[in-house]
């Protein structure tokens, strides 16, 4: 009976182990999955790619007029909206993109508001921005970059989440308030590789 008893409970253990193998592997395979699970509230919009892609080499402007393109923040969290002074709920969002700039001072993090309205629209656009600082201002007036991301963008304002190795990992499609508890979950996950 004692070699039963041995044999049962190191069968058990065994199954354990399997088990626990079985489940950390189930993680390891699925990326983003801390980031799905934090994907409610206002971050409920949150896509999350299961193969993420590398950002698009497109080039836009600051308000100098000085091109950059999104590989010069590689080794840091971007989180780039796409937005316009015509579209209504990009100027509803755009005080909450405010406030995580300011949260996120100092911290591996851009919050890089990216204009697409018309050459002729910059200076309003520019104008509108200045109402929201720690923000800067970018512009990209061709949708050149919109039409670089895939799939491409399909309405403002679109939030492209971005880690530290240059791969957009989510999107978010319309509003979100990206000032709450939920979005800050978000970044800090992408900090650490969530």
């Amino acid at each position: 009976m004692k070699g039963l008893e041995g044999w049962a409970g190191r069968s058990v253990a065994l199954i354990g182990v399997a088990a626990a193998l079985y489940v950390m592997a189930g993680c390891s395979s699925k990326p983003g999955g801390a980031l799905r699970r934090l994907a409610s509230g206002p971050m409920a919009s949150l896509v999350v790619f299961d193969q993420p892609a590398p950002a698009p080499a497109t080039p836009f402007t600051d308000a100098a007029g000085k091109p950059h393109t999104l590989a010069e923040f590689k080794g840091k969290v971007v989180v780039v909206n796409l937005w316009a002074t015509w579209c209504a709920p990009c100027v509803k969002e755009m005080p909450t993109l405010g406030r995580l700039a300011a949260a996120v001072a100092g911290q591996p993090v851009v919050v890089a508001p990216l204009s697409v309205d018309r050459v002729e629209d910059r200076a309003n656009a520019e104008g509108f921005i200045g109402r929201f600082p720690p923000l800067p201002f970018y512009s990209e007036p061709t949708y050149a970059l919109t039409f670089a991301i895939k799939p491409p963008v399909e309405g403002f304002p679109t939030t492209l989440l971005i880690d530290r190795q240059g791969l957009i990992r989510a999107r978010a499609s319309g509003p979100a308030d990206w000032s709450s508890p939920q979005a800050m979950k978000v970044i800090q996950a992408l900090e650490t590789g969530g």
